[in-house]
């Protein structure tokens, strides 16, 4: 079932390639490939810490490399999101001018390659998925997206291909850190070395760093931060789905799929200079994002300032923050999904995303502006919704990680200032939806019509998994706990 959810998008995009039917058979595949990835979460194995559904085909005995995937509770949810956003991704992207056919296949060729990158055991195939869901996220922006669209595809391409490079760099050190006799590609052996004590101290500080620097450029970590604004405003709406939605989580996975578990003394050491960095993502990105005047930049700056929270749970390296991490990290995934939706149909209706041109829009497009409203409150960590659930969990780790000798410490300190972040979000997002959906209506958007039937099922799909993880937020704790419990105290 995992081979089948890896690689059911991939086959179908080669199909597309070949002359199938664009839209019908990304659309059939998206649907199959969330379906078995529902089915899974109904035959997942709660409590159990390790690996299920593991299937391995060896390729090199002398290089042990296997062909290696499975799922735990943290790959599981990631699975989950990305085929979620995958069918709201397909289902919005409706008829396309010119090369159709190229532009479904690369939509699958990034749900495909995100999916292997989070079901891989293996560090080789890790990496190797991800750059396969890194080259059609480049040509999707050069060739269908807006505005300045070859700068900002150069920009992701270079920032990202360096980052890529770095990670490759800390990936090769971490499997020559390995004594011979335990050197392999397979996650799980590492851990076993890592647990044994056979990765020295120096070494993890030295891996560390470069893991922290290729992730951290992957997801937009401050100050490696300011391609992902520019492309998200450039890229069409469904490839912004996927990449800001899905694929920008690969690197927070990464984090805490290898960095956290294999390398605690490395994430110790540079605990400081992480919460330093993260708080540029939610105090300054914040201030920049209240600055911006379009929908479209303001998303993509939002989208950057929430991953602040997110590594802010990671650096806790406690149970609750880093279960918060993965909670918030689905969480973020549908909300912004959600709104760069709602922003792609706005912008193909209207020709604008500035605030000063629109407002009213609630009158003639009411559903667009309850969606639009849900995935608002969600960014803002409203209770109900699941970014509240994971910011909750972050905000009460994070502060209990540092308690030292009744003083402030560094963590307090990051806590306090990242609850600032709520208020600033709440700023922007607020404001937004004020100046685009309320107020009187100009004489030229009522004759707007309201999202059709059809665009109204991956909404309610979004908005529902907001909902259902936002009430039972205990249903993904239950999942994810188990793996963390293997490394982390819960007493941190």
């Amino acid at each position: 079932m995992v081979l089948f959810i890896i690689f059911c998008p991939i086959i179908a995009a080669i199909l597309i390639m070949v002359g199938m039917p664009a839209r019908k058979t990304a659309l059939a595949a998206s649907v199959l490939t969330f379906l078995a990835a529902g089915f899974l979460l109904a035959s997942f194995g709660h409590g159990q810490s390790g690996f299920q559904h593991v299937t391995s085909f060896t390729i090199s005995r002398e290089w042990r490399l296997s062909f290696t995937t499975g799922i735990d509770g943290l790959s599981l949810i990631m699975v989950l999101l990305a085929t979620i956003v995958t069918v709201a991704a397909v289902w919005f992207a409706g008829a396309i001018e010119r090369y159709e056919n190229a532009f479904y296949a690369c939509l699958l060729f990034i749900s495909g390659g995100a999916i292997g990158a989070f079901a891989s055991i293996d560090l080789f195939f890790f990496y190797a998925f991800h750059e396969l869901a890194l080259i059609p996220t480049f040509l999707l922006i050069g060739i269908w997206g807006s505005g300045n669209r070859a700068a900002a595809a150069w920009k992701i391409t270079i920032y990202l291909a360096i980052g890529s490079f770095i990670l490759l760099l800390g990936l090769i050190l971490l499997y020559q850190s390995v004594p011979a006799a335990s050197r392999s590609f397979d996650i799980r052996a590492l851990q076993t070395a890592a647990s044994a004590g056979q990765i020295t101290a120096d070494a993890q500080r030295h891996i560390y760093l470069l893991l922290l620097i290729g992730f951290g450029i992957l997801v937009s970590l401050f100050p490696f931060h300011t391609w992902a604004p520019e492309a998200y405003a450039s890229a069409p709406a469904p490839a912004a789905m996927l990449h800001a939605g899905v694929l920008k989580k690969f690197g927070l996975y990464g984090l805490l799929r290898l960095a956290v578990p294999l390398l605690p003394e490395g994430a110790r050491h540079w605990t400081n200079l992480l919460v330093i960095l993260l708080l540029g993502n939610i105090i300054y990105v914040g201030l920049v994002t209240i600055a911006q005047k379009r929908l479209d930049w303001m998303l993509g700056y939002s989208s950057v300032m929430h991953m602040g929270y997110i590594f802010l749970g990671i650096a806790s390296a406690g149970i609750l923050g880093v279960t918060g991490a993965a909670v918030l990290m689905f969480a973020h995934g549908l909300s912004i999904a959600l709104l760069f939706a709602l922003a792609g149909e706005l912008r193909q209706r209207t020709g604008t995303l500035v605030f000063d041109e629109l407002g009213g829009l609630a009158k003639v497009m009411p559903f667009a502006g309850l969606a639009f409203g849900f995935g608002a409150f969600a960014a803002v960590g409203l209770p109900g919704l699941a970014n509240f659930a994971g910011e909750i969990m972050i905000f009460f780790g994070a502060f209990k990680n540092g308690w030292v000798m009744d003083s402030f410490h560094i963590f307090q300190i990051a806590t306090v200032l990242a609850l600032w972040g709520v208020v600033i979000s709440t700023v922007y997002m607020l404001r937004a939806y004020r100046k685009m959906f309320m107020g009187t209506v100009s004489e030229r958007w009522k004759q707007l019509l309201d999202l059709r039937l059809a665009l109204r099922v991956p909404v309610a799909l979004l908005v529902g998994a907001l909902l259902c993880y936002g009430f039972f937020p205990q249903s993904f704790v239950r999942v994810v706990a188990p793996r963390f419990r293997t490394y982390l105290s819960a007493n941190r």
